[in-house]
């Protein structure tokens, strides 16, 4: 009788696969954990940079916003030297755009002979 052969060879070239990745691995996996790492580091790297570089466009945002703000201060003060009426007018525009914006009502007083308000009428701002 012929008796089934238990087939070796396949086996030992599965097993010799096996262990030929198990030792890949081995040898590759030090490497990587140092590739990791240096990867790691690049990012934290790169990470500060970036909210350093933020950091500093945002202080050279703040200091020329107070550059310009010192600008107009001066600017508004030399107009109110020159012109007296510069703040009543500032003043009247003020009070029409916050009775435009319905944020105050406005009150129109109807005067008669000799110019003496003697009626008084409210009026609200239509609402936009």
């Amino acid at each position: 009788m012929n008796e089934p052969v238990f087939p070796t060879r396949p086996i030992l070239i599965g097993l010799a696969a096996v262990a030929a990745l198990i030792a890949s691995l081995a040898a590759g996996c030090p490497q990587y954990k140092v590739y990791s790492a240096r990867l790691d580091g690049e990012a934290v790297l790169a990470h500060s940079v970036a909210a350093r570089e933020v950091q500093v466009r945002q202080a050279q945002g703040e200091k020329e916003a107070a550059v310009l703000r010192a600008e107009a201060i001066k600017i508004v003060g030399q107009a109110t030297k020159d012109f007296p009426e510069y703040r009543q007018q500032e003043f009247i525009g003020a009070f029409a755009e916050a009775v435009k914006e319905g944020k105050i009502s406005q009150i129109i007083y109807v005067p008669t002979e000799a110019n003496i308000p003697i009626t008084e009428a409210r009026r609200l701002a239509p609402n936009k």
